[in-house]
């Protein structure tokens, strides 16, 4: 393995003081970076490869390990962030095909073999890099290992691959992820880990990752032994293999490669960012064109049969999520120009939930002293059809799991954390409360986490700070097998611990959320089974 240019920008002599301890991985041997500052000693392994490169010829290609180097690599500084555009104003652009890289933090002090905690970052399959969730608060605050991985996206990871490709028919992101998996399990032990007590978790995309790992058993079993989903519903409806190759078939149309006998040999030389732009137009704004497709060796079943019949890896699972999603996205929307207005709020429901408009308008009316905005995005993040981030999607999939393993919801509901700056852009101004939209609870787990290199969220309010501690300590628990530090109480299909500022409490979600109304009207999405 040859590393890039970007990898390591610093001079061999600039890393030196700073390469603390060296260990041993099947591969060969890596140098981490001591990190002081915060508390607790650390030491932190960055940009370590675990698969060999996947450009060029191997574009497209089933990953394969990382071949053996000689020596000691400096992993001081993380990989590049594997292609992606930027989007929404916040996020950064990137051409590194060869991102197949993996981050460690740990701390320094000597334990018994310590609990793993592997994490997938989002980013709708198409963006975000592991080098933007630093690692050091999670392995401080939980005395634990913890994993990020690079993994291919959107028309290199997440669309169906041309034929003639070793990777054809495969959902070659989650391949990446399942390699990445399985060198965490054979070389953990060597930096104090735990093979045997490993935590796969994700946000977002990432949480859907854990989801489509969670279905295929056959494949992913002894991989990990406990799963964190944070906002994502494993039950959301996917394409399929051959719907996935008709998408595949436009993105190639768009990128000028429409003849699908020389696809591979057209696409393979085109310029990442010029394939990126491809898979945009062929998405025409579907939030989730690069969700991963069914029927395949990796995710062979369909996700709502899978939960319904148990057909999963029956490990214990925290299933969490935020109390105002999709206030997210209508917030990109305003930023963007949209005006949501008492006036245009009708329409806007009508063009998401079509005849059905009139019964949900009677039980979403405006409110008096709410912004409409804010009516708008409590109502999509409570159920919109076919997407995975709405509050009774991800419920029913806690229900559904909940019938065959311990299953423990909880919700980040801290509207007085900040939003701007950490999941949306500072300005323009939205004008309405974005309350805790969709991954404003990263900053409680990676602090002045922003979707940048930047890493300029701001700061957490002494009582939200409060509050992410006790939530790095209920994770912690969890890793080690117990829900939270303290008693978690009755546990029933929808209910769910809110964690606000001030005392966390249960309370009913399903109910809140008006998911009896959302089954009825949207029964497909649902399963009959009744709650155990």
């Amino acid at each position: 393995y040859k590393p890039s240019a970007t990898a390591w920008a610093m001079p061999a002599a600039a890393q030196a003081p700073s390469c603390v301890t060296t260990v041993a991985t099947g591969a060969g041997s890596v140098c981490g970076l001591g990190v002081s500052a915060g508390g607790t000693p650390l030491v932190s392994y960055r940009g370590i490869p675990y698969a060999a490169p996947v450009s060029g010829e191997a574009r497209w290609s089933m990953p394969q390990p990382a071949a053996p180097w000689t020596g000691v690599l400096p992993a001081m500084h993380f990989g590049g962030a594997c292609p992606q555009a930027a989007r929404y104003g916040l996020t950064e652009r990137s051409d590194e095909e060869n991102c197949l890289t993996l981050n460690i933090s740990l701390p320094t002090t000597k334990a018994a073999k310590r609990p793993v905690l592997v994490y997938i970052h989002g980013g709708a399959f198409v963006g975000g890099a592991a080098s933007l969730y630093r690692l050091d608060r999670l392995a401080r605050g939980m005395d634990a290992i913890v994993v990020s991985v690079n993994y291919r996206l959107g028309v290199f990871g997440f669309m169906a691959p041309p034929a003639g490709t070793s990777g054809a028919g495969h959902v070659l992101g989650l391949e990446d992820q399942r390699l990445a998996m399985r060198w965490v399990k054979a070389n953990i032990a060597a930096f104090g880990g735990d093979p045997d007590n490993i935590t796969l978790a994700g946000e977002s995309a990432g949480a859907a990752s854990v989801c489509m790992h969670l279905m295929a058993p056959e494949q992913t079993r002894g991989l990990f032994h406990r799963a964190i989903i944070q906002s994502a519903a494993c039950g959301t409806p996917l394409r399929t293999l051959p719907q996935a190759e008709v998408f595949a078939a436009k993105v190639a149309k768009e990128a000028g490669c429409p003849d699908a006998a020389t696809a591979f040999a057209c696409l393979k030389t085109i310029d990442p960012q010029a394939l990126i732009a491809a898979g945009t137009r062929a998405a025409k704004g579907e939030l989730l064109a690069f969700a991963p497709f069914t029927g395949n060796p990796i995710v062979p079943r369909a996700t709502l049969e899978a939960l319904k019949a148990g057909e999963f890896l029956h490990v214990p699972v925290l299933n969490g999520f935020t109390r105002d999603e999709m206030r997210l996205y209508v917030g990109y929307d305003v930023q963007g120009g949209a005006k949501i207005t008492a006036v245009t709020y009708p329409a806007a429901v009508r063009a998401i939930y079509g005849d059905k408009a009139d019964k949900v308008l009677a039980r979403y009316p405006l409110k008096p002293g709410e912004h409409p905005a804010e009516t708008l995005g409590s109502l999509m993040s409570d159920f919109m059809p076919g997407l995975g981030i709405t509050h009774c999607l991800m419920l029913e999939s806690g229900r559904l799991l909940r019938a065959y393993t311990p299953v423990f919801q909880w919700e980040y509901a801290d509207r007085t954390a900040p939003s701007r700056g950490v999941s949306i852009p500072i300005s323009p101004e939205p004008g309405f409360n974005l309350g805790a939209v969709h991954s404003a609870e990263l900053n409680a787990l990676f602090p002045n986490f922003s979707n940048t290199s930047a890493m300029s969220a701001p700061d957490l309010s002494p009582a939200s700070q409060e509050l992410a501690d006790l939530i790095v300590a209920t994770w912690a628990a969890f890793l080690r097998g117990n829900p939270t530090p303290q008693q978690w109480p009755a546990r029933r299909p929808g209910q769910v611990m809110r964690f606000e500022v001030g005392p966390i409490r249960p309370v009913d979600a399903w109910a809140e959320y008006k998911c009896d109304f959302w089954k009825a009207e949207y029964p497909a999405f649902f399963s009959s089974k009744e709650p155990q």
